[in-house]
């Protein structure tokens, strides 16, 4: 029993080894633990919390507790095993400068999901996200130094100067930097949707650090900075539920009442049983100079513009059809014939009351 106590005394680099073999313990079982608990926390929180309002903070806590690092908890065990052990200067200076540098990047990472959730990212990640993430990384680091009394406000001012001619130099590049973490977090657009901007439209195929590239409808490649496309009117046809569509007949004016009055019904009938198309209206809107015209809204439920051209097609075929069984005559795009119709002659009567035939 002695040996053991005289093993249990024995010092070891300063310290003995019985708090050697405390601090070992400790260590394994906060390493331990830690990845346990974090896994059981992530785990529930994809279970048991739906994106809503009312789960938003616990949804918040459990995703801080899931993005916390290894190295974190690596450090957290070491902080807590090395609390009553002793170490040279040097020794004690160094796993201070680990230990601070581990936890602002800690803080950094909290710092991230924090924001992702108060923009409402949820759990999507977001195309900036390593971007973004890379400056809190930098400010978290700034503020390591700060904590390891490294004074880094003259460095700042120093670097200040040299930073505002850079900065005027690469303004475009920086431009498009932020534009890019602005469409990383606001996503008006994503990879896959088909856009209209200005005199371009194509397929978004890369959302890049600096420029966007899309595929035209015509095969080839167009590329556009980021601030570019901020600045610009866009159309996103990608998150189209459904296409409106609108269309004309011109009807001659010599179409009966009665077939007029029976053509928003033929049409009603038309686009209902047309697959992937639902009636919204058909009205006699206007009387024209050279037509009646009638006016036909629908809505095709499906974003794809050839189902569109489909259902479009399909509807005219069977409208000639039936306007032919109607009697309805579409007007021409030209002038108005004009018939003429001989007047029957009246014989003309002199002073006398004779009739003259000149």
């Amino acid at each position: 029993m002695s040996g053991f106590s005289h093993l249990w005394h024995f010092e070891f680099l300063g310290n003995e080894l019985g708090q050697w073999a405390i601090a070992l313990v400790v260590f394994l079982v906060t390493f331990t633990v830690l990845p346990i608990a974090k896994r059981a926390i992530g785990a529930r929180r994809r279970r048991e919390y739906p994106a809503s309002q009312a789960y938003a903070a616990l949804d918040m806590l459990a995703a801080l507790v899931e993005h916390t690092s290894h190295l974190f908890m690596w450090g957290a065990a070491v902080w807590l095993a090395a609390r009553d052990l002793t170490f040279p200067d040097k020794i004690d200076r160094a796993l201070n400068v680990v230990l601070v540098l581990l936890f602002w990047m800690q803080v950094a990472l909290w710092a991230m999901t924090a924001i992702r959730h108060a923009l409402g990212l949820g759990r999507q990640r977001a195309p900036g996200q390593e971007r973004v993430r890379g400056g809190s990384m930098e400010v978290a680091a700034l503020l390591a130094l700060e904590n390891l009394d490294i004074h880094v406000g003259p460095l700042l001012a120093g670097l200040g100067i040299g930073g505002i001619a850079l900065a005027l130099a690469v303004q475009t590049v920086l431009s498009d930097l932020l534009a890019s973490l602005s469409i990383a977090l606001d996503k008006p657009f994503g990879v896959g949707d088909f856009l209209v901007i200005d005199d371009f439209m194509g397929t978004i195929e890369q959302i890049g650090v600096k420029s966007t590239r899309m595929r035209s409808v015509n095969g080839e490649q167009i590329i556009l900075g980021n601030s570019d496309l901020l600045k610009s009117r866009l159309r996103n046809f990608g998150r189209m539920t459904q296409r409106r569509a609108l269309f004309q007949l011109d009807v001659h004016y010599e179409t009966p009442v009665a077939a007029l009055a029976a053509v928003p019904g033929a049409v009603r009938e038309i686009i209902e049983a047309t697959p992937d198309a639902r009636f919204d209206r058909c009205h006699l809107l206007r009387c024209a100079p050279t037509a009646l015209q009638f006016e036909v809204v629908y809505f095709v439920t499906s974003s794809d513009f050839k189902v569109y051209a489909t259902a479009q097609q399909s509807i005219n075929l069977r409208i000639l059809e039936r306007f032919s069984t109607l009697g309805v005559i579409f007007a021409a795009l030209g002038p108005t014939p004009v018939r003429l119709q001989r007047l029957p002659a009246t014989p003309a009567t002199d002073d006398s009351g004779q009739k003259r035939l000149l």
